[in-house]
């Protein structure tokens, strides 16, 4: 029990670290009917998974959990210091395509900027499951739900990128997540001997090349759903290490390289830091890989690890500026 009410776990049992609250006197009865309660007040779904993205603004219902420290499906190495994270349903989620992206999230009590860090599998579109500092920014924790508006940001200050090689990558099996790239990715390539190769975004946001790129180092390019793109070579085949660069997506720092480092730099190369034409945004499943079975905190997806959170510096102020409008790319195919 706490102050503002019981834990428990909705009709989908949520696994081990996530813990959702609502206001006091809540019962298990009132966490089973949650789920239809939302989808009825926040619409049907989409017809096809999309993250937020674009300058539109959007309406709904917001909730508030505790991710306990760990990095959510999105397999961030921890949840950001400043705790200010959010989880989306499947149709916002989109296989980990919303992944990084940052929110504005407005309630009563004002606006709040956070991270796609987590998905929430019994959430409608529409419905945003807040962390609970997050949620005392925009309304009072007592209340357990609350009507929101909330927009993506365009180009939020964050960066620069950080990769990371999925424990147990080999020459034969490779996966790899990229971090602090402020806006959603549409895809992430591997520069081979036969030229650029896209990798497989699974679920748990790692990028995957079920049959291995060989022994490395490698070069990466990274494009987000809005057209920007870089490279970032000399990514060394470190399982398990966060390795840091000095690259970043737009703004100061997208230009180019010098290559990656454990704790170090690389930027963007061979004119790749051009904004090319708005990329469509991916989202493809695969059958399960032979490299390691990976066990996720809301669906199958890597345990989080102790760490770097992998997460960029964007600030999460109480009231921020509205984002650029922008048009809205889909992943839809």
């Amino acid at each position: 029990m706490t102050d503002d009410g019981p834990a428990f776990h909705a009709r989908r049992p949520f696994p081990a670290g996530r813990t959702r609250w609502l206001a006091g006197g809540a019962s298990a009865a009132g966490a089973g009917l949650l789920g239809l309660l939302l989808a009825a007040q926040v619409g049907a779904s989409p017809a096809c998974a999309a993250p937020p993205a674009g300058g539109g603004t959007n309406q709904g219902k917001a909730t508030f959990y505790d991710a306990q420290g760990q990095g959510g499906n999105c397999s961030f190495d921890s949840a950001p210091a400043d705790r200010m994270y959010v989880a989306l349903g499947p149709d916002e989620y989109a296989d980990a395509a919303a992944c990084g992206g940052y929110l504005d999230v407005t309630g009563p009590r004002g606006t709040v900027r956070v991270v796609v860090m987590d998905q929430c599998p019994e959430c409608a579109a529409g419905h945003l499951d807040l962390s609970r500092e997050a949620f005392a920014r925009i309304a009072d924790p007592v209340r357990g739900i609350v009507d929101v508006s909330y927009r993506a940001v365009v180009d939020p200050p964050t960066g620069p990128l950080a990769v990371r090689v999925k424990e147990g990558a080999s020459h034969w099996w490779f996966a790899v997540r990229v971090t602090d790239h402020g806006n959603p990715l549409a895809t992430v390539e591997a520069r081979t001997g036969s030229g650029w190769r896209g990798l497989v975004r699974h679920d748990y946001n790692y990028w995957l090349a079920d049959d291995g790129l060989g022994p490395g180092p490698y070069s990466l390019r990274v494009t987000d759903v809005y057209g920007n793109r870089t490279t970032v070579p000399g990514v060394q085949l470190a399982p398990g290490r966060t390795q840091r660069t000095d690259v970043r997506l737009y703004g100061s720092g997208s230009g180019s390289s010098s290559g990656s480092r454990s704790a170090g730099s690389s930027s963007a190369a061979d004119g790749s830091g051009d904004r090319p034409p708005p990329a469509q945004a991916t989202a493809a499943a695969e059958p399960p890989s032979p490299g390691p079975t990976p066990t996720g905190s809301a669906s199958p997806g890597p345990s989080p690890t102790a760490g770097a959170a992998g997460l960029g510096a964007a600030a999460s102020p109480s009231t921020v500026p509205a984002a650029a409008a922008a048009e809205s790319p889909s992943v839809c195919g």
